[in-house]
């Protein structure tokens, strides 16, 4: 090892392991070499563009065979899966939903949008994700169950579900996080819209809680464009999501007639035909994205003062955004290295502003974040797309 920090050595590494092609090296891109042109063309010859056609039903079946679940239903982004998600386990206005501090801002937003209250929750490093026995701790000492669920005692507001999410494709350990939450009669809803291709005691993420969502906008592992899906093991709450997600437009050869509030969250025919051919090159990305991540833990192995975080042995990550960790007492270059590695067109990014550090969001409930703080202090995301190892 070098004997003392230097922010340079993370950048001379980065230069070893990356394409000296005179480009950005961008966070994560797509990668389009197989059958997007091709279906995508087929959608524009045919005139199958929007919310019929035949790629919808074969990339639901798609995921839903790869993820393992019964039931897939594609939507227009992840946050209207996880929108979709909150509605269907009984997420009312007026109630609390328990959300990590570290997450991306739609994993909160689509609390709000059912007139709910986020909840935030610490995370454990082990993880990046929602800490099962820190939130034990701190239920037990903040609610009252009853009858017909968990009560916050300093607000009195219903506290209806928790949304683990699988912080840049890493599982929660999920286990006792559903232990704790089964015993406080909390809903489990799993943000999984990092973590296609992840795997959590060999059972793919998303299939953990009672529903799950996924994302696969531009920058994810598969991408349509735009989109996202809404997965489950649950038989009515499948029916039920692919009804009100398609406007709860009820069949009938010409009449519009609609049972209930929907929502026009349908995937168009012409962006899931691009997630089709996606589809059909994912293990290959994720090979590749795997070796990448492999490469930057040894090259990194020698550098003092940085840690290149990796997968718990009980779980598999698909590596979406690879994380570094700067050492607590080096936390105050954090900047500085990314102003460098961003000058020598390595783009790279801290964390998310945890959500309770969000004009929005600053009054809501929430527990001792420290550790979330600590994380956020430290953590900075490097090049990740599948095809950085193409050329080696």
């Amino acid at each position: 090892m070098t004997d003392k920090f230097n922010p340079r050595a993370i950048l001379d590494v980065l230069k070893r392991v990356l394409p000296d092609d005179g480009k950005t090296a961008s966070l994560h891109e797509p990668c389009f070499t197989g059958n997007e042109w091709s279906y995508v063309k087929e959608c524009l010859d045919t005139g199958w563009v929007s919310s019929a056609g035949k790629f919808v039903d074969r990339f639901e079946r798609g995921i839903a065979e790869f993820t393992g679940v019964k039931y897939a239903i594609a939507v227009v982004n992840g946050t209207a899966a996880l929108h979709v998600c909150l509605k269907l386990v009984g997420v009312n206005p007026g109630d609390e939903v328990l959300v990590p501090a570290l997450t991306f801002v739609a994993t909160a937003n689509a609390v709000v949008y059912c007139g709910a209250t986020p909840h935030f929750v610490d995370s454990e490093l082990k993880t990046l994700g929602m800490d099962p026995a820190k939130l034990a701790a701190h239920l037990e000492s903040i609610a009252e169950i009853r009858e017909d669920g968990c009560y916050n005692k300093h607000t009195g507001r219903r506290i209806k579900a928790a949304i683990p999410m699988h912080a840049f494709g890493h599982p929660v350990d999920m286990d006792p996080l559903n232990s704790v939450c089964k015993r406080f009669k909390v809903e489990v809803i799993e943000d999984a819209a990092e973590s296609l291709g992840s795997y959590y005691k060999g059972v793919h993420t998303g299939s953990h809680g009672k529903i799950s969502a996924l994302s696969f906008n531009g920058n994810k592992v598969i991408t349509t464009g735009g989109g996202g899906a809404i997965l489950t093991n649950d038989v009515d709450l499948g029916k039920l999501a692919k009804h009100i997600t398609t406007t709860a437009r009820l069949p009938h050869p010409w009449n519009l007639t609609h049972d209930m509030v929907g929502y026009n969250y349908r995937l168009p025919n012409i962006n899931a035909a691009l997630g089709c051919a996606q589809l059909e090159c994912l293990e290959d990305f994720l090979a590749k994205k795997r070796a990448l991540a492999k490469l930057y833990e040894t090259s990194f192995a020698p550098v003092r003062g940085v840690v290149f975080f990796t997968e718990q042995k009980i779980s598999k990550s698909n590596y979406w955004l690879n994380v570094l960790l700067i050492d607590e007492e080096n936390a105050d270059q954090r900047d500085d290295i990314l102003k460098l590695l961003n000058e020598n067109r390595i783009q790279s990014r801290p964390a998310w502003d945890l959500m309770h550090k969000l004009h929005m969001y600053s009054q809501c409930p929430r527990m001792d974040l420290s550790v979330a703080e600590n994380i956020s202090r430290r953590l900075i995301n490097i090049p990740s797309s599948a095809f950085l190892m193409d050329n080696r």
